[in-house]
C-alpha cells in the first residue's frame, strides 16, 4: 500500500485577512494522513500573474470563488486522485494538464495552488517530517533560518495610497538570529508609532494598513523615510549597522505609460516623472538613507528604466523583481539577459504550483539572485510560507509587519522551527557598498 496515494479532496471558500473569499482545500492520503491549505490574494499585482478566479456578479462584491472551488471537486480531483503526492513535480504537472493554459485561466491558479501546497503538506506529514524538512529533502537544499524584512509604514495599494511608495520596511542586517531580528523589527515598530505621536499623527497610528504597517499620511515620500529612520534611532536601533531600510516602489501602479518612455505619477505629492527622474529620487534615498533593498523601481514592463536601475543602483542595494518576474522561470531568465535586478520576490500565487515557484528559486540560485518568498496584502493564518522561505533555503522573507494573525503566523512559525533547531544558519545580509 502506498500511504502517500491521494484519495481524495475537500475544497471550501475561506476569508482572507481583507474579509475576502480564497480557495482552502483538504488533501487524504491512503495512510490517513491529510493536510490542508489556504491561498493568498494580491492587492498590487503585475498584469503577467497567474489567473486569480473570481467568480464575478453581485456575491461578496463578484469576489466570491465558488467556481475555483467547484474546479477543485472536480476536475483537479480527477486530475490528482490515485497520484503519490510526495512527487511533487508529477502532480503539479498533472494539474497544469488538467487546465492546458499558462496562466492557469480557464480553472484558476487559486484552485491550483490550493491541491498543490496541500499535497505537499499531506505528503510531508505521511512521512512524519514537517513541511520545510520534507521540502530540504527532496533535492538536497540546504535549510536556513531567513532573514525577515518588517513593514513598518505602508503606502499606496495597500494605505488607501496615503503616500506613493508602496512599503517602507526594515531589515535588522545586524542580527544574529531570527528571534533577535524579530524583536529588533518590534521596537521599530513601536518607536514609529511614538514618532508619528510626535508628531501629530497619533490618531492614523493606531490604524493598521492591509499588511499590518502604519497607514500615515505624510507631505512626501521621503518624509516616510525619514520618519522611519528616526523610528530606528528613537528604538534605541543603530541604523544601517543593526537595522537598514528597504522600499518597496510597486512602480507598477504608479505608472501613467507602459513600456518604452513610461512615466511614473506620485499622486500623493502632485507630480508627475519619467523613468530617468525616478531612478534619480531613489538614488538621492540611497545617498541619504541605509537603504539595502529596493523592490519593483520600475513599472513590470519598462525594461529600459529598469536597465538604468540596475547600472546606476545594482551594485549598491539589492534590486528585487516582483511585478517584473512575477515568479516565472522566463521572465526571470530575461532579466538576467538585461541585467536589470539582482534579486526575485517568490509569490507561489503569481506562477500556481510549488513546482513552478521552486523552480524560480532554483534558477535564481544558479544566476547569483538572491531569493525572496513573499506573502501577499491579501493572507490567511496559514504558516506554509515560513516552511518555503527555510526548506528552499530562500535566505529572505517578507510577510508584512508585526501586527495582525495573519502575520505573525508567519512569524511564529518561524520562531518554533528556530526553537526546535537552534542549529540551523542564520541568513546574513550582505553588507552595502559605498
Amino acid at each position: 500500500m502506498n500511504i502517500a496515494e491521494i484519495t481524495g479532496l475537500l475544497a471550501w471558500e475561506a476569508l482572507d485577512s481583507r474579509g475576502n473569499p480564497t480557495v482552502a482545500c483538504e488533501v487524504r492520503l491512503r495512510g490517513g494522513a491529510t493536510a490542508e491549505a489556504a491561498v493568498p490574494s494580491g492587492a498590487s499585482t503585475g498584469t503577467h500573474e497567474a489567473l486569480e478566479l473570481r467568480d464575478g456578479g453581485t456575491r461578496y462584491g463578484g469576489k466570491g470563488v465558488r467556481t475555483a472551488v467547484g474546479h477543485v471537486k472536480d476536475e483537479l480531483a480527477a486530475a490528482v486522485v490515485g497520484r503519490d503526492a510526495s512527487d511533487q513535480v508529477g502532480l503539479d504537472l498533472a494539474l497544469a494538464d488538467a487546465d492546458a493554459s499558462p496562466g492557469f485561466e480557464r480553472l484558476g491558479a487559486n484552485a491550483v495552488l490550493a491541491v498543490s501546497i496541500a499535497s505537499a503538506r499531506a505528503a510531508a506529514a505521511a512521512s512524519g517530517l514537517p513541511l520545510w524538512q520534507w521540502l530540504a529533502g527532496q533535492d538536497g537544499a540546504v535549510p536556513i533560518m531567513p532573514m525577515p524584512m518588517f513593514n513598518i509604514l505602508s503606502g499606496g495599494a495597500h494605505a488607501a495610497r496615503a503616500v506613493d511608495v508602496q512599503d517602507f520596511l526594515v531589515v535588522p542586517v545586524g542580527a544574529s538570529a531570527f528571534s533577535e531580528a524579530l524583536e529588533w523589527g518590534w521596537r521599530v515598530r513601536r518607536a514609529a508609532v511614538d514618532v508619528a505621536g510626535d508628531r501629530g499623527l497619533a490618531a492614523t497610528a493606531a490604524l493598521v494598513a492591509d499588511e499590518g504597517g502604519l497607514g500615515l499620511v505624510l507631505e512626501s515620500n521621503r518624509a516616510a523615510l525619514q520618519l522611519l529612520y528616526e523610528s530606528i534611532e528613537r528604538s534605541g536601533l543603530v541604523p544601517g549597522e543593526q537595522v537598514a531600510i528597504a522600499l518597496d516602489v510597486a512602480a507598477t501602479q504608479l505608472a501613467v505609460t507602459g513600456g518604452a518612455g513610461t512615466r511614473y505619477r506620485l499622486a500623493a505629492e502632485g507630480r508627475e516623472i519619467d523613468a530617468s527622474a525616478l531612478v534619480d529620487e531613489l538614488e538621492a534615498w540611497v545617498d541619504a538613507f541605509p537603504v539595502v533593498s529596493i523592490e519593483d523601481p520600475l513599472g513590470e514592463d519598462d525594461w529600459a528604466g529598469w536597465a538604468e536601475a540596475g547600472e546606476r543602483l545594482g551594485s549598491r542595494v539589492q534590486l528585487i523583481g516582483d511585478d517584473l518576474f512575477v515568479t516565472d522561470v522566463e521572465r526571470l531568465g530575461q532579466g538576467v539577459e538585461r541585467s536589470v535586478a539582482n534579486a526575485v520576490l517568490v509569490k507561489p500565487n503569481q506562477t500556481g504550483t510549488l513546482s513552478r515557484a521552486k523552480a524560480v528559486v532554483d534558477r535564481a540560485k544558479e544566476v547569483g539572485f538572491a531569493t525572496v518568498v513573499s506573502a501577499r496584502s491579501g493572507e490567511t493564518e496559514d504558516a506554509w510560507l515560513s516552511d518555503l522561505a527555510v526548506g528552499w533555503g530562500a535566505g529572505q522573507i517578507k510577510v508584512g509587519s508585526l501586527t495582525r494573525s495573519e502575520r505573525t503566523a508567519k512569524w511564529n512559525r518561524l520562531l518554533r522551527i528556530e526553537a526546535e533547531h537552534p542549529e540551523m544558519q542564520f541568513f546574513r545580509f550582505g553588507k552595502r557598498s559605498s
